[in-house]
């Protein structure tokens, strides 16, 4: 088998520590695990795993704290795990076989990711670049860090699906503990925007952040300044930027803003089934709705290949069908797509399946 070194850095993560480390040392991978200055038994209880444990001066800088835990690998492979996430599943000799593929490749793992929304706690599922060859790539940015070419600094290169799954459960605990994660990786966004005022990555990771806590009017002004600035549609994270700028807008009543904006560019960002699907509900919240509107959008997403985020956008679709037909007042073909979205363990559609019954 191909060795692989999981990287792992963290600070006063006792609660999470070993939650993290032991599924990884079940599958005989290697454990990095860099300490950043916990003051709990955070490093006492990693040792349980790992004698690979190093401390390392934080100074504001994720990128650095990342490269200085793969320099300590043993292996040239490297799989970058945070304490809040949970390895769930990995087939090995598939990884065997993708790895040898894409040898220059980047994986892309699956994150379930768990927070709240809507004041109930939801899964969102997407891939994350975290498998790669330490000799090729390493981090760059002080936060919200992404995976570079050494040589170039390029954030464009091969990317993969790696057969590993993690849950990621950081943003699910309470809303005081979401708001003070918030403000923690907000001082350093802040920062990052003050020394790049160009970079619109930054105010989308700090929209981002805003978005995760339900604060909807920051989360809207910042994404409004990502798009001032020239947007690479080669980036993938534009097109979750521009799916959660029309959930933002959605949000506030502002609807009508983000159908002007996108409009125009439609055809740039018509590929992706999950600005599709965004564009679909954007249909059904204008007011008044434009039901076939939507369900023209929605049919697209159904028609498209997977999307690149790993999400399947089929059941928001499936969903956002029956709520056009319901709007039209034909109640059987509802009941029909409601029917396949809770099949797809949509719980808004079970919700509404269990409407209809009581009803």
């Amino acid at each position: 088998m191909i060795p692989i070194s999981a990287c792992i850095i963290g600070k006063n993560e006792e609660k999470n520590i070993e939650k993290c480390l032991a599924p990884l040392a079940k599958q005989g991978l290697e454990i990095v695990y860099v300490d950043t200055g916990s003051t709990d038994r955070t490093k006492e209880l990693a040792a349980k795993y790992t004698d690979h444990i190093y401390d390392f001066e934080w100074i504001n800088d994720f990128s650095a704290a990342r490269n200085y835990s793969i320099k300590k690998a043993s292996h040239n492979y490297v799989l970058i795990v945070d304490c809040d996430e949970f390895l769930t599943d990995i087939d090995r000799e598939a990884l065997e076989q993708t790895i040898t593929d894409h040898p220059r490749g980047v994986g892309q793992i699956l994150l379930n990711n768990y927070c709240k929304s809507g004041g109930a706690q939801v899964s969102i599922p997407n891939r994350l670049e975290r498998l790669f060859h330490r000799q090729h790539y390493h981090y760059e940015n002080a936060i919200h860090e992404q995976i570079c070419d050494i040589r170039t600094g390029s954030t464009y290169y091969e990317r993969y699906e790696a057969p590993i799954t993690v849950d990621h459960v950081g943003y699910a605990g309470t809303a005081e503990e979401r708001r003070k994660k918030t403000e923690r990786n907000n001082r350093l966004l802040f920062q990052e925007i003050e020394n790049h005022p160009d970079d619109p990555y930054n105010y989308f990771q700090a929209a981002q952040s805003f978005h995760l806590i339900e604060d909807y009017e920051n989360a809207y002004t910042y994404y409004k300044q990502a798009f001032t600035l020239g947007l690479d549609l080669e980036n993938p994270w534009v097109y979750v930027m521009a799916n959660n700028f029309i959930s933002t807008c959605v949000q506030l009543g502002r609807g009508g803003e983000a159908l002007a904006l996108y409009l125009p560019v439609y055809d740039d960002y018509a590929g992706n089934p999950g600005f599709l699907s965004s564009m679909g509900c954007l249909y059904l919240d204008l007011e008044p709705p434009q039901p076939l509107r939507a369900v023209m959008e929605f049919v697209k997403v159904l028609q498209s290949p997977v999307s690149p985020d790993g999400i399947d956008y089929s059941a928001i679709a499936l969903y956002g069908m029956g709520y056009a037909n319901e709007l039209l007042g034909n109640t059987p073909a509802a009941l029909s797509f409601y029917q396949k979205s809770a099949e797809k363990d949509n719980p808004r559609a079970l919700q509404k399946l269990s409407e209809f019954q009581m009803g």
